[in-house]
């Protein structure tokens, strides 16, 4: 899945490190982006949003 992500806000995590070592996620109504935050220019990983949600469910019940 590609999407121009192009302008979207991106949210870092409050729990990211000084160092910046995290990433970034930005919500659009058909896609989840998520990227390092120390190269955003660089690549980015793009999920529908149900990907998503069993991703955050599942590392959810991990816990």
């Amino acid at each position: 899945m590609t999407r121009d992500l192009t302008g979207v806000s991106w949210l870092k995590s409050s729990y990211s490190q000084p160092s910046g070592d995290c990433v970034e996620v930005a919500h659009t109504t058909d896609a989840v982006g998520v990227r390092d935050s120390k190269d955003p220019a660089g690549p980015t990983l793009v999920f529908a949003p149900a990907e998503w949600d069993a991703f955050i469910q599942k590392i959810s019940s991990n816990s």
